[in-house]
Formats: structure tokens, sequence, C-alpha cells
């Protein structure tokens, strides 16, 4: 998928690293602060990240139509992924049907996909659930109408795969991840000019498994790497990202050669991030069968960008579905605006229509995505996130030709909203939430409140909050208690596997303080500073100045301090220190009236970040924070200093 959507192993079953977006991985508690680190190993730094975490785009020169940067969002889907050939094999059954001649034929724009001589064409969906619950999955992906599925990797473990999926009458793109794949966390950067140890490595290890599997009846056709041509530019950038491009084309040529020798049955195509890829492709991989695109939003723009690209190969499009993270507007509150639940549905019906209506050149699609995680990314793309039915698994099913006319429909949720101001919501305060949600079939409906901070500290998992429905779909929680931009969403289920989602943000704010902010504008210094990492200068003034997007960040040592001239001795109550990521475990507040003899007024020891909102009794006309022990292994810093009178 796009963004980042991330990843570096080669799944079992399921698609590499990150995109952002696709989803989970158990992420740290707290990440490390906005100070970025160092560059990537291998190849300059990699590009400078938005605070919500979409990377800053880097077309290909062919390509204006599609954004080429995935979040680190849209790829992540997936605890199971595990590298190639060191996955754990799987016992299973040796299929005992003969294997299938699979062939593109035809010509010039009126091209088919044939097995065994018989039209076939590609209704997919990318798979998500483990090797182990194939039996489970498969007859649901039947009944959709669904004959092929798409993977990310291939090994010793996906033979109970092929062999569930061949039972059921579907076959599989069966994928081979190469690195670096479509984002930042995809893989690591290789050097395609010189790392002949990594492609003799590859070159080795997938005619293995070719040799292995070619004669599977669930064995549709080999699709060599994922993205690489747009994740390349996260390792390298100018004429060495040019050279770099054209080395793995190459390369993916090579590996199509060899796959070729060992099995002539099945075709072989090489997946990329819109069709920026393709003119590498028609540079240097002549001995690919077919091309394959992952595109989105811009899927019906395919088509005209293969007429004026010249091209003498059909193509399949291996992922879709509705706009995806980093091609929706920001909202208000400046982070990607989720699209509703009946947008993506809409979005996925889009997708194959544009697919079918470029006929003898697009062969099919394997839409994004049938897996079940209920997280950041699951919630955006999943057609059954926790094993629960949306709107976009319906309309696949329809779209398929799957017969719908027993099924029942999940809940819509025609509104979900904040009453008050989602841009200023006062942490660990109550905030009602309103929606408008109907079921098609009559059914109860039973809701759920989640809240994610992905745009905050890039952890994708939901927490639940607790609520009182205040009735007529208005929702009372208790707003997180940390300051950022939160996603929130609501769940609604039916009792028969169906489920509605949507989502908003609300910016949470440190909690009102009473009196006046004596501190807000006044001469503020500071034991150090960050003068030019990442987003800073970040000085001391920064945390005096009122903007809560403003820092001071200070150097990665033990002790720090920041002090604030009040500019006359100046009783005060109530002292607020609203942190980044970088916290302090243990503090201090301190009060003087020379700027050189310091009184403690108030210790800390147990600090976890966020804001802390402390009762104080202090007078003085220099107030400090006085931090002794870090929280990360960072610096300490402040988005703001308060001191209340």
């Amino acid at each position: 998928m796009r963004r980042a959507r991330l990843r570096p192993e080669p799944p079992r079953g399921r698609r590499g690293p990150e995109r952002a977006l696709r989803t989970s991985l158990t992420p740290s508690s707290r990440p490390a602060p906005r100070e970025d680190g160092p560059a990537a190993p291998n190849g300059p730094a990699r590009p400078s990240t938005p605070r919500h975490g979409r990377a800053a785009p880097t077309p290909y020169p062919e390509t204006p139509h599609e954004p080429t940067t995935r979040p680190q969002t849209h790829r992540t889907l997936t605890a199971a992924l595990l590298t190639v050939g060191a996955l754990t094999a799987l016992p299973g059954p040796q299929a005992v049907a003969a294997g299938s001649t699979v062939k593109v034929t035809g010509g010039q724009g009126n091209w088919q996909l044939t097995v065994d001589g018989s039209p076939y064409q590609i209704k997919g969906l990318t798979w998500g659930p483990s090797v182990a619950d194939a039996g489970r999955y498969l007859p649901d992906l039947k009944s959709m109408g669904v004959n092929t599925i798409r993977t990310w990797g291939t090994d010793a473990s996906s033979r109970p795969l092929f062999d569930s999926a061949a039972a059921h009458g579907i076959k599989v793109i069966a994928g081979f991840w190469l690195q670096p794949g479509g984002g930042p966390g995809s893989g690591g950067c290789v050097n395609y000019l010189t790392d002949t140890a990594y492609k003799n490595q590859m070159l080795a290890e997938f005619p293995r498994w070719v040799q292995e599997y070619k004669d599977h009846p669930g064995v549709l056709m080999w699709n060599v790497g994922n993205e690489s041509v747009l994740g390349l530019q996260n390792c390298y950038s100018g004429d060495a990202l040019e050279r770099q491009r054209d080395a793995y084309t190459t390369f993916v040529n090579d590996v199509t050669k060899r796959i070729h020798a060992v099995d002539p049955n099945h075709p072989v195509t090489s997946t990329d991030a819109w069709v920026g890829a393709w003119p590498y492709y028609k540079r240097n991989a002549p001995d690919l069968d077919l091309y394959a695109v992952n595109s989105y939003n811009a899927v019906c723009d395919v088509r005209a960008a293969w007429q004026q690209g010249g091209y003498t190969k059909p193509y399949i499009v291996t992922e879709s579905g509705p706009a995806g993270e980093w091609e929706v507007p920001d909202d208000a509150n400046g982070v990607p605006k989720e699209p509703t639940d009946q947008a993506k549905a809409e979005g996925y019906t889009k997708a194959w229509n544009c697919v079918t209506g470029h006929r003898g050149v697009a062969l099919g699609a394997t839409l994004f995505h049938y897996g079940t995680e209920y997280d950041f990314g699951g919630i955006w793309f999943n057609l059954l996130p926790a094993g629960e039915k949306r709107l976009s698994y319906y309309a696949v099913k329809r779209a398929y030709g799957g017969d719908t006319s027993r099924d029942n429909t999940p809940p819509v949720v025609s509104g979900f909203g904040v009453e008050g101001d989602a841009g200023r919501v006062q942490a660990g305060k109550d905030l009602v939430l309103t929606t408008r949600t109907a079921d098609p079939d009559g059914d109860r409906i039973s809701y759920e409140v989640q809240a994610n901070s992905n745009y905050i500290d890039q952890s994708k998992q939901l927490t639940t909050l607790p609520f009182t429905n205040l009735g007529g779909g208005r929702l009372k929680v208790t707003a997180p208690e940390r300051p950022g931009v939160w996603k929130l969403y609501v769940k609604a289920t039916d009792g028969k596997g169906n489920v509605g989602v949507e989502t908003l943000s609300a910016r949470v704010v440190p909690p009102a303080v009473d009196g006046t902010n004596v501190a807000l504008g006044k001469p503020a210094t500071a034991s150090s500073f960050q003068p030019s990492y990442g987003d800073c200068p970040c000085p001391a003034a920064n945390a005096v100045d009122g903007d809560p997007n403003t820092r001071w960040a200070s150097d990665w040592s033990d002790p720090q301090w920041l002090r604030v001239d009040l500019g006359g001795r100046t009783a005060f109550r109530h002292v607020q220190l609203y942190w980044e990521t970088s916290y302090a475990r243990s503090y201090t507040i301190q009060t003087s009236d020379d700027g050189q003899n310091w009184q403690t007024v108030r210790t800390v020891t147990d600090g976890n970040g966020g804001v802390d909102t402390l009762d104080v009794s202090g007078t003085g006309r220099y107030v400090r924070v006085n931090g002794t022990a870090r929280g990360t292994g960072y610096g300490y810093s402040l988005y703001e200093f308060g001191v209340y009178n």
C-alpha cells in the first residue's frame, strides 16, 4: 500500500511492512521524540515526515497523478509477518490435483489471462489472516465471488494456504518480497548495483520455492517485489536514486528469467506503487509477462497512463480500494480526513468498475484488504475488522457477483460529531459525541467508543473509552488525558456479525487552570537548548509563548533546567507543564528572588509525560523547572510552562 505503509519482512500471506496505513505492529509505548535521529544506514537520510506521519512526497518524474509516499500507516497490518526463507513450516497435506497452465494470451489491447485454456478474470483480495485460519476464511471468500488471493511472501509455510485455496477453487498470486519495499520500515536499503550477495541469495531462494509449488493447483502466478521502485526513494536521491531504480528493475528481470526457466507454465509480474514505476520496467524488465500496480483513489487514471506510456503488456491491479491516508485532504485539526464507511464502499465499487472498463488490458484486481485487524490501519482498509463485516465487504461481494439476496447488512453511521469545539477538547474532561445510526434490517444497535493516538505517537492500537449513553445518539466519554490530535471511533454492531465504524479527530488541549498565567511572554532562559535539530531551534522562550506547536528542547543529559523571569516578586498557586514526548520522570519546581538561590516548592518523581497540572504555593521573581531524571533517552522538551496566580 501506499505510504509507508512500511515493513521489512515478507509476510506469510500478507503485505510487507507498513504502509502506514496498513497497520498493526506493536508500537513502543513511547516513541522517540521529534528529534528524528541520525540518517538511515546505507543511504542518505530519509525524507522528513510531517507530524501526522505522512512522508513528504517524492513523485516519479513521469507521474504527476498519485502521491508516491505512503503513511507509515497505510502498511502495517500484520503481526504475523516473518522474513522470507525464515518462516516456520506448517504441516499440510500434499496437493493431489495437477497444477494449472496459466498464460497471458492475445495481442496488443486484446489480451486475456487463461487457466488451462479457459478465460480467467482475476476477482481477488489481498490475504490478511494467518495461514492457520485459511480453512475458516476461504469458504467466505468463495461465497463473495472471489477467485484469487494475493500474498507478499512465499516459503515453506505457504503450502497449507495453497492447499486450502485449491480445495475451495481459489488461486494465489504468490509474492516474493524484495527490499526495500514501499516505505520507511519496509526493509533495508539494498544497493542493487553492488550487493551481489543479496541478489544471489534471492536468485537462489525464489526459484527454490517456485520449484516447490510450480505444480500446485493453487498457484496462479508469481509476483516479484512490492513497491520497491517507490521505496528506494527512502534510501537514495537524485542520480543515485535513478541508477538504483534501473538496477532494481533489471534485477527483477533477472529473477523473472530464473523463474521462467524453472516454471514456464505460470506468468511472472512485479508490483509497484502507481504507474511511475512502469517506465523502468519497460526499459529494464522485458521478460515480465504483465505489469502490476497498486493504486487507490487514482486507480481510474491507470488506463490513461497506460495508453500515454505506449506500453505493450497488460496489467493487473494488485491493491486498490478507497482513498488512502496519503490521498485525502487534512481536516480542521490538520490530520488526514478518513472517508466514511459509505465512501469506502463506493471506493471499492469504483475501483472494480475502472479495472473492468479497461477491457483487453486490465486482467483483473486483488483489492485491499481481506484482513481482520481492528486498529488504525485495519479500520481504514479491512473488509472485516475483528471478523465483523462492514459495508465495504458487501460492496466487493456485489462487484464480484456473490449472492447477497439473503445477507443481513451492517448498521449505517450517517453522522458522527462532537458537541462543542473539536479543536479544543479539554484533557480529562467530559466530552459528548453525537451519532446518527440506522440499521437497514431493523436490528438492535450496540455502540462502542474508542480512541487512537497515531498522530501523537504513531501507535496503531485503539483504546476503548467507557461511555454513558445519554439517548438520542449522544454518548458521553471522558476525553484522553494526553494533549494532541486524537482519532475517535464509534463502532456500531448489530449482533449479526456486521459493523459500522465512523471516525473523527479531536484536538485535546491541556485543561484550563484557574488564575492568570503570569509566565506568558516573560523572559525565559535554560541550561541548554537544541539550536538546529528536527523542527528546532527550540529555545526556552518557546515554552512561554502560548503556542502549543512550539517547544523548548534541551541537551540529552541530566540535569537540565528552564526558568522564567516574572519581572518581580510574585505569588502563584498552580504550575502547568505540557510535555512533548521527551518528558521528565523526576523534576522539581523551584523559586528564587535573585536567580541564584533556589527553594524547592514541589518535587515530582513519577512523571509520565503529557500534562502535569500541579497545585503549589510559592513566591518569587524567578520560577524554574529543574529536570533531574529524563523519561526517555533524549533531552527534556516542553511545549508550555505556565505559572498561575
